[in-house]
């Protein structure tokens, strides 16, 4: 969690030994400088992160490095709730440690590609709001299984087909092939989450569907927006009712359409 050099945090993340002995009962202090980053890539807001279109290099090099900096922050995001939260069954344990070696191969394909491209990871700026979430969620599991796999990396499930499409279409099929990997790895991500989301629900008598509302609300979760890939959230456990009432939120709060100078 302290290595601050992504391609050896990735790496460590990938050698996680599900043989290792558990203790789900140690707590544990948290230290100054959790989680370890390297000194680039630049943080800033969201918005001042250079749109990108991949049918120009330094588009598509600007994409690729916007990924592989979400799978470093994947990476965090595992292993932080691997030592964070004592108490739970050794499974669950063990499953976050299979999403950190998961999310530790996204990082390495994507690095592995965009150096090809003759950039590398920090070459960029980059926005931090998957880790803001973890920091929100920090003394609440139900929260951070809640908004952090249920919500954020299941938006990733629904970028993904957009995503590849555009690799595809500016004829970087290589890239389109690592976003088949990862889509196919998220959603068992997702699905993690949502399974141990329900396992606290019905522990502590809660209706999954409210407090999800409640909680979202609390830690200021952001409003999805659609199109949603209804397929992979349904392979990742998101039950018929979720996804109705998440079409229905997104239908009631319909974007502003903007003109642009030339009319369109």
């Amino acid at each position: 969690m302290l290595e601050s050099n992504p391609y050896a945090k990735a790496e460590a993340a990938r050698a996680l030994d599900d043989k290792l002995p558990v203790e789900a009962g140690a707590i544990l202090i948290a230290s100054e400088g959790i989680p370890g980053r390297p000194l680039r890539p630049e943080l800033v807001p969201p918005n001042k992160v250079k749109p990108r279109d991949p049918r120009t290099p330094s588009g598509r090099a600007a994409l690729i490095h916007s990924l592989c900096h979400i799978e470093f922050n994947a990476i965090n995001l595992a292993l932080d709730i691997l030592w964070r939260f004592p108490g739970m069954p050794d499974a669950f344990y063990r499953d976050w440690a299979q999403v950190a070696r998961e999310e530790g191969l996204h990082f390495q394909l994507l690095s592995n590609h965009l150096q090809g491209l003759g950039h590398a990871y920090g070459d960029m700026p980059a926005h931090d709001g998957l880790w803001e979430m973890a920091q929100r969620t920090s003394e609440d599991l139900l929260a951070r299984l809640a908004l952090v796999p249920r919500t954020l990396e299941a938006r990733g499930l629904d970028a993904s087909p957009m995503v590849r499409e555009k690799l595809a279409g500016a004829g970087d099929h290589a890239a389109a092939a690592i976003i088949d990997i990862i889509l196919r790895d998220e959603i068992g991500h997702v699905a993690t989450g949502n399974r141990w989301y329900r396992h606290l629900c019905a522990r502590d008598g809660l209706d999954p569907i409210a407090a999800f509302r409640e909680l979202a609300v609390r830690y200021r979760a952001p409003r999805l927006r659609g199109p949603f890939n209804l397929p992979a959230r349904r392979a990742a456990g998101f039950s018929d009712e979720e996804l109705e009432l998440l079409l229905n939120e997104d239908a009631a709060h319909p974007r502003r359409q903007v003109a642009t100078s030339d009319g369109g």
